[in-house]
């Protein structure tokens, strides 16, 4: 009973017919003006979004370093002073 060339014609068939009807213009009129618009924001990609959050990640730390160096020779002058 089951035909796979049947269904693989009825496929084609189906394909094609979607592919000419005005569903298929009005899916590639809303992709044009998604994408225009879009390209008006300041969007970044997920990639680049990653490397920044990478950046900040390693900025943190380093500032995280930099605070206890401060806190140290702070700590090291009112030795001194006292």
């Amino acid at each position: 009973m089951s035909n796979p060339k049947f269904f693989e014609d009825l496929t084609a068939k189906l394909s094609a017919v979607a592919n000419s009807s005005p569903a298929k213009d009005i899916e590639k009129n809303m992709r044009a003006l998604l994408t225009q618009g879009f390209s008006k924001l300041d969007l970044v990609t997920r990639e680049e979004f990653d490397v920044q959050a990478q950046v900040l990640a390693r900025t943190r730390e380093h500032l995280v370093e930099l605070e206890t160096k401060v806190a140290e020779l702070e700590a090291q002058l009112n030795m001194a002073a006292k």
